[in-house]
């Protein structure tokens, strides 16, 4: 094997907003490492997650496919709706056909229940993390390649950021594929007190984005330590490193402290496919590649990122195309800083459970949006998952039986589609459907006919994860 052959690092922070980072324009959180992580490369303006939540986030990315596509439609572990399709391919599947080591640290939320669906049987030579949606920061429960490792008394984000520093050591001497997913900030909204200090001296801040802004700057940290670690062997300039978020910011507080904040003045937030939801931010870094210190206002989506770093593995070369997916590879265009090549529809619908044609979903085409709003009921949390989920934290053994019934609620109708044209109103204030009637005919017809293509997909991938 070729020791040109780059290394691929991508990091994932958890419910990191648009605005969350200095270098995306907020003058109170601590980033200096992102900050300077973008100054060597590109900082994307109009990069898309695939879904306002995780699970479906984290498909996308893993894929190259919608995630209706996939299997991965919520975020529910109970119900199996978490869950990736034994017959996807994966990334890290992918880059062992072309060599790589590969290992994952932190959360997956891509399966649980079942050692079919962990990330070591989907292509990952090694993991240590969890495989539900939150744990907690002190009293964690991880596992390592299926072995149970409990708390130590370390501060978890430092647990992760130190495990991938190891796996470079590791595997400095071959190319490596390195899948860091931090679960910080989503909740539990807990920080360490020499983080914590600076945010609550400084009276700006609810407590509880006061503890988002610590959690962020000690991931800040780790991820520091990462870039270090690539420098210290002597890989820094063979290493292409991604960093982005899997959905917008939780504007839904803990306790009575709202965690509103600072999302660069965009619309909505974390379960909205409105801009707040769904634009999220990444930087991108391949010295002597791609140019340094460049904004890049590509519109680039998750499902780009698989056939993208297919053919950075290929040392930019080009790579064999991967059938059926939804993305394409967008290295010309971070070659070029970022800078948009051509254009294509973009697609994103959520709502919990079995998706919803007219729910929550969006159309993007050009500098106009289609936007359904969200079915309340479709979109409420059931307190029976709610209640799992936290059990599951505090105790990683647990099992339960899937919940396989249908969904049985009561939905009130859709309502009538909004259209934004983001060049002239980005932050999605201003409805012109009513004054450009044709065009969102257009657009719903379009967005109609992807979403039954989709959904037929969907209902056969579930099936495949329950059988």
């Amino acid at each position: 094997m070729n020791r040109k052959q780059p290394n691929i690092v991508v990091i994932v922070a958890d419910d990191l907003g648009f605005g969350d980072l200095g270098i995306y324009g907020n003058p109170d959180v601590r980033t200096p490492h992102l900050d300077q992580l973008a100054k060597e490369g590109v900082r994307l303006t109009q990069h898309y997650s695939a879904s306002p939540m995780c699970s479906p986030a984290r498909a996308a990315l893993l894929t190259g496919k919608y995630p209706h596509r996939t299997g991965a439609v919520d975020v529910s572990t109970l119900r199996g709706y978490d869950r990736i399709a034994e017959t996807e391919t994966l990334l890290p599947q992918w880059l062992k056909q072309a060599g790589y080591a590969t290992g994952m640290v932190g959360k997956w939320h891509n399966g649980r229940d079942e050692a079919k669906y962990h990330p070591t049987s989907r292509g990952f030579d090694s993991f240590l993390g969890f495989c539900t949606g939150g744990c907690d920061y002190w009293d964690w429960h991880l596992y390592r390649n299926g072995e149970h490792v409990p708390a130590d008394g370390r501060y978890l984000t430092d647990v992760f950021s130190q495990e991938a520093c190891e796996f470079i050591d590791r595997n400095h001497d071959k190319p490596f594929f390195l899948y860091v997913a931090y679960n910080a900030p989503h909740k539990p909204l807990q920080a360490v007190a020499e983080d914590l200090d600076e945010f609550v001296a400084s009276g700006k801040h609810t407590p509880a984005v006061s503890a988002v802004y610590a959690m962020i700057k000690r991931m800040d940290r780790g991820i520091g330590d990462i870039l270090e670690a690539l420098r210290e062997h002597g890989v820094e300039d063979d290493t292409f490193v991604l960093f982005t978020s899997d959905n917008g910011p939780d504007f839904a507080g803990e306790g009575d402290s709202s965690t509103h904040r600072f999302n660069g003045f965009f619309n909505g937030s974390k379960g909205m496919v409105l801009e707040g939801g769904i634009r999220v931010p990444a930087i991108v870094r391949w010295p002597g590649r791609i140019p340094t210190n460049s904004i890049g206002d590509a519109r680039i989506h998750y499902t780009d990122w698989l056939p993208t770093l297919l053919e950075v593995a290929g040392g930019g070369q080009g790579a064999d195309p991967v059938p059926e997916i939804d993305g394409r590879s967008v290295l010309s265009s971070l070659l070029q800083g970022g800078e948009e090549t051509s254009e294509r529809p973009l697609f994103w619908q959520w709502n919990r459970f079995v998706p919803l044609a007219q729910c929550n979903a969006a159309m993007r085409d050009g500098e106009w949006k289609l936007y359904y709003p969200s079915i309340p009921e479709a979109v409420k949390s059931y307190k029976l998952d709610g209640k799992i989920g936290g059990e599951i934290m505090k105790n990683p053994h647990l099992s339960y039986e899937l919940v396989r019934g249908p969904i049985v609620r009561e939905l009130s109708p859709p309502r009538a589609p909004m259209l934004f044209n983001l060049k002239e109103d980005p932050y999605e204030q201003n409805d012109v459907a009513d004054t450009n009637r044709e065009r969102v005919d257009s657009m719903a017809a379009e967005l109609a006919e992807w979403f039954r293509r989709v959904s037929e997909e969907s209902r056969e991938a579930h099936r495949l994860t329950l059988a």
